[in-house]
């Protein structure tokens, strides 16, 4: 930790509610290699450190591989991603960067064919998560060197 504000210890309250609230999410019934592929590809367009470092673990963790990890800034031309794992990841790189990107219609109708209406809003309040928690880690200097980050 930095001297920057601990945001675990100036507000407590709110930040395991939203913890509370991100593993809710991650539990929405997405299947969790999905949902990591979205978290490091937000917290890649992010340059979030502390989350790549974190969700990559995870990843490998869970059975990915370093091909489909390594290829993630490339998934457009990798074919190693499924049609929806392509939906998905389109929809994590426009709504991540939203403000340039906004949310094309054709985006919005490949993101349609490949999920449900519930699954399309778990899927965007997976991406708005990881989004708020590289904020957090990035704008406090967060990191969790106990997933073995060596200096």
């Amino acid at each position: 930790m930095t001297g920057r504000t601990n945001p675990y210890a100036a507000a407590p309250d709110l930040l395991k509610a939203w913890l509370d609230f991100s593993t809710r999410v991650a539990q929405s019934g997405l299947e969790a290699s999905l949902l990591e592929l979205v978290k490091l590809r937000a917290s890649q367009i992010n340059a979030c450190a502390n989350c790549l470092n974190m969700h990559s673990y995870e990843a490998r963790q869970a059975g990915e591989t370093e091909q489909r990890i390594a290829l993630l800034p490339a998934w457009e031309e990798a074919p190693c991603y499924t049609p929806r794992e392509r939906a998905a990841l389109a929809w994590v790189d426009h709504i991540t960067l939203i403000a340039d990107k906004r949310a094309p219609q054709p985006v919005y109708d490949a993101l349609a064919a490949q999920f449900t209406k519930e699954e399309q809003v778990q899927l965007t309040l997976a991406i708005t998560v990881i989004n708020g928690w590289n904020r957090l880690a990035i704008g406090f200097e967060l990191f969790a060197p106990e997933l073995g980050w060596k200096a």
